[in-house]
């Protein structure tokens, strides 16, 4: 099924509620768009915004629009639910960057692959993640790595540091298609699974979640059509005369919380404080970004 077209920048999506205005900003670069898995995590994140406005959709992808104040300067940000697991993930970041969106940044939670040193309570900054997931071998070759953007660890790290929040793990993270089976153990491939995971365990990955190897390969693969699209603009002038500003860049990132260990139990006040500090760090990843891409 084919979207449907409008005179808005010419594309309509079909999963929120909102055009080519809504995600326009900051100069040109766009807003900064906060990207956590629940609607309820969205509304919240929203609240630390100024002059919300919110465009809502019936399957709940709704787009809280406002802004966050750093060094006396106002930053355009949104954010919105991606749903569960790659495909979805895929959907609302496809339609979010033919809308013109640059800037995206995942806020979400993680179960630890390490929990002999990594813990509930614990945040982590995704370098790259391993593709044990499908929708994003639609993309490219699975050779190809899942790699998050520089800016985007290095403005999270810096975020941390700003806050002062000091449990912080910094590296590779897995991204499955299935919580239950490969997490889990269930169903009738649970030797596999254990084996797997213990794979990564070995390997040195850091915790396991479901969406940020489809976002990081749709970073790269968006970040190289833009900077195609700028090398086509440019033909005919002096090789080295073009410079890729921040509007060529489609720059991908995440913070996630540590929600789940091998405890047998969760701490729910733990892991409510756990979630909130990666929504502080989130909010201030943008700010750092905003910082640094704009001179704030």
């Amino acid at each position: 099924m084919g979207a449907k077209k409008s005179d808005n920048n010419g594309f309509v999506p079909h999963h929120m509620n909102i055009t080519a205005d809504d995600v326009k900003g900051n100069d040109g670069i766009g807003r900064y768009i906060i990207l956590p898995g629940s609607d309820g995590r969205a509304a919240k994140i929203s609240a630390h915004f100024k002059d919300v406005t919110v465009k809502k959709h019936p399957r709940c992808h709704n787009f809280y629009m406002g802004q966050v104040e750093t060094n006396g300067k106002m930053v355009d940000v949104a954010v919105v639910a991606s749903g569960m697991g790659s495909p979805s993930i895929d959907i609302i970041v496809n339609e979010l960057y033919r809308l013109g969106a640059r800037r995206i940044l995942r806020v979400g939670t993680a179960g630890s692959v390490q929990p002999s040193y990594i813990r509930v309570g614990a945040l982590v900054i995704p370098t790259a993640s391993v593709r044990d997931e499908t929708a994003s071998a639609c993309y490219t070759p699975r050779e190809v790595p899942a790699v998050a953007s520089l800016a985007f660890v290095e403005s999270a790290r810096r975020a941390c540091s700003v806050l002062g929040i000091t449990n912080v793990f910094t590296g590779v993270v897995h991204s499955k298609d299935s919580l239950y089976a490969r997490e889990f153990r269930e169903g009738p491939m649970a030797l596999e699974h254990e084996g797997y995971m213990k794979i990564l365990r070995d390997s040195g990955v850091l915790a396991s979640e479901m969406e940020c190897s489809m976002l990081f390969t749709l970073g790269a693969v968006f970040n190289q059509q833009l900077k195609s699209a700028k090398l086509e603009n440019t033909k005919g002038q002096p090789h080295g005369s073009y410079r890729f500003g921040p509007e060529d860049q489609f720059l991908t990132g995440a913070v996630l919380a540590v929600i789940g260990d091998d405890s047998a139990f969760s701490d729910d006040i733990l892991v409510a404080e756990t979630v909130d500090n990666a929504v502080k760090a989130g909010i201030e990843t943008v700010k750092q970004l905003a910082v640094s891409e704009m001179g704030l």
